[in-house]
């Protein structure tokens, strides 16, 4: 069970890296508009769902469309919340990363989460 724990951290490491940041195209960016937001952002979760599914995968279809549709809710509620809590900070501000931060530590949480529903359930 730990070597599966372990390797399901690193994977959920890879999976957040490649979603966050080389998979969220231009389009995606749009999460930060005041307005037509909703789409980008559902779109920017949309690429979660689909890596953390292809993880869960391997623990059966069902488990990994739960975890997958949680960690996509999860995201785009965190996303939104960390685009308008640091809409009036910029970068060298440091509360612009404290945000970055806190949103970065929120999805790695729901990741330990979503491997303890794999491992256990």
């Amino acid at each position: 069970m730990i070597s599966t724990i372990f390797i399901l951290l690193i994977l959920f490491q890879i999976k957040h890296f490649v979603c966050d940041y080389p998979l969220q195209g231009r389009y995606m960016l749009g999460k930060f508009k005041e307005e037509g937001w909703e789409l980008p952002l559902a779109a920017h979760a949309g690429v979660h769902f689909l890596g953390t599914f292809l993880i869960g995968l391997f623990f059966g279809f069902w488990l990994a469309l739960g975890v997958a549709l949680l960690d996509a809710a999860i995201h785009f509620v965190v996303d939104k919340v960390k685009v308008e809590a640091s809409r009036s900070t910029n970068h060298s501000e440091p509360q612009f990363w404290w945000y970055l931060g806190l949103d970065q530590m929120a999805h790695h949480l729901t990741h330990y989460l979503i491997i303890a529903l794999l491992v256990f359930l």
